[in-house]
């Protein structure tokens, strides 16, 4: 398989365009739960919002980190969090101990 040569400029259009695609993702899938995608997959919509945080601190952008996830989760996190996070459950919370020490 070879990968055709793309200019730095496309690279960053196409990488930002698949960050919405995934934020968009994770907007529509309410119902996956922030423990399940760290238990699966080792990060959340947290860490999306903090990697999103800690990139505009490097360009020199301020951004508090409830700004960052309202970025992530389109709408306050507060308000994410009562409409949509459920108690985790006991196998959740194992899951997450044995995969997160």
């Amino acid at each position: 398989m070879s990968i055709p040569p793309i200019d730095a400029a496309t690279t960053t259009e196409i990488e930002a365009a698949a960050f919405r695609r995934l934020v968009e993702h994770l907007r529509e899938r309410s119902d996956v739960q922030n423990i399940d995608m760290m238990n699966l997959a080792g990060f959340c919509r947290n860490c999306l919002s903090r990697w999103y945080r800690e990139a505009a601190g490097a360009r020199g952008i301020g951004l508090a980190d409830p700004d960052a996830r309202e970025i992530v989760y389109g709408m306050p996190y507060k308000e994410w969090q009562a409409q949509h996070q459920k108690p985790a459950t006991p196998e959740q919370q194992a899951g997450f101990a044995k995969s997160h020490g």
